[in-house]
């Protein structure tokens, strides 16, 4: 197997591992108000990776890369396009937990890396043997079979499918450093955020203070950027639909954890949507590692 291909998984699925621990992070953070926290969020990743870059040595890479995005404008707009879209999806998970939609956000990070294959298929044109289709099929029944159950139409779902399913295949498509990337985002968003949080200072709306939960907030930056940096540098290395499968290793955490730390009711018909997802998961997992075993240059 190629050293890339190797790495583009490793980093892909830390990524994921993190994204699915998240919801212990947010457990510390209470009483303060959804959009709030993503205005604080913005800001802090922005701060985070300002620090962060003199501290590695990539201030001079960010530079190049602004150079590069300067010679071509359509990458510039596209960048600051996943910038947003990536904000949308961070507000729509924050709003879902605080206003007890949790088990629609699961569904949508289940959904969510069936719209990276499709969008694969779609704009990549990559293509599936039949092992991967009938993986797909079954992970698709079991996402549908987890909506019906719902009784209601997953609107945070999709918003949350889609938003990052955008947002992973335009990271596909900027050739630039991982770092400069998200740090490019967190500078065309950050302004978004000051302006928000400067209106609830002017309409004495804030809810963050002297508290344990604004000092757990604190951290939202790093626990923010990290996670992203990794998936930017995964995804450049391995096929997006690879990256779909990968990303079930989050929401597969969060069931996890639902049931061990949080002591949330689990039912049958999460354990069968559970059951195809996973069965899916494996069979596409022994057809690319069969791919990987006959190509000579997997990548």
């Amino acid at each position: 197997m190629h050293q890339e291909f190797k790495r583009g998984i490793f980093l892909s699925l830390g990524a994921y591992i993190l994204w699915g621990i998240l919801p212990i992070y947010w457990s510390l953070v209470k009483g303060i108000g959804s959009f709030e926290t993503l205005a604080f969020r913005i800001i802090l990743s922005l701060i985070f990776m300002v620090i962060l870059l003199p501290i590695i040595n990539k201030t001079g890479a960010l530079k190049k890369d602004l150079h590069y995005l300067k010679q071509f404008p359509t990458k510039f707009v596209a960048i600051v396009v996943a910038g947003y879209i990536i904000t949308i999806n961070w507000g729509t998970f924050i709003y879902a937990v605080d206003h007890g939609h949790v088990l629609q956000a699961s569904l949508g990070y289940y959904i969510n890396p069936l719209v990276s294959i499709v969008l694969a298929l779609i704009f990549l044109k990559e293509r599936f043997t039949k092992l991967e289709w009938i993986a797909i099929a079954l992970a698709t029944i079991g996402v549908i079979f987890m909506t019906l159950k719902i009784g209601e139409f997953p609107y945070i779902s999709l918003l949350l499918a889609f938003s990052f399913g955008f947002y992973g295949l335009i990271k596909k498509s900027i050739n630039i450093d991982a770092l400069s990337s998200i740090t490019i985002e967190c500078i065309v968003t950050a302004p978004a955020g000051i302006i928000y949080i400067w209106y609830l200072f002017q309409t004495s709306q804030v809810s963050s203070g002297w508290n344990m939960s604004t000092f757990c907030l604190l951290f939202s930056g790093a626990i923010t950027a990290i996670p992203l940096i990794l998936f930017s540098a995964g995804a450049k290395r391995i096929p997006l639909s690879l990256v779909g499968f990968i990303q079930y290793v989050g929401p597969t955490l969060i069931f996890i954890l639902g049931i061990f730390v949080f002591h949330e009711k689990f039912d049958i018909n999460q354990l069968i949507t559970f059951i195809f997802i996973w069965i899916g998961i494996i069979l596409y997992s022994i057809s690319k590692y069969l791919t990987i075993r006959k190509s000579k240059n997997p990548v």
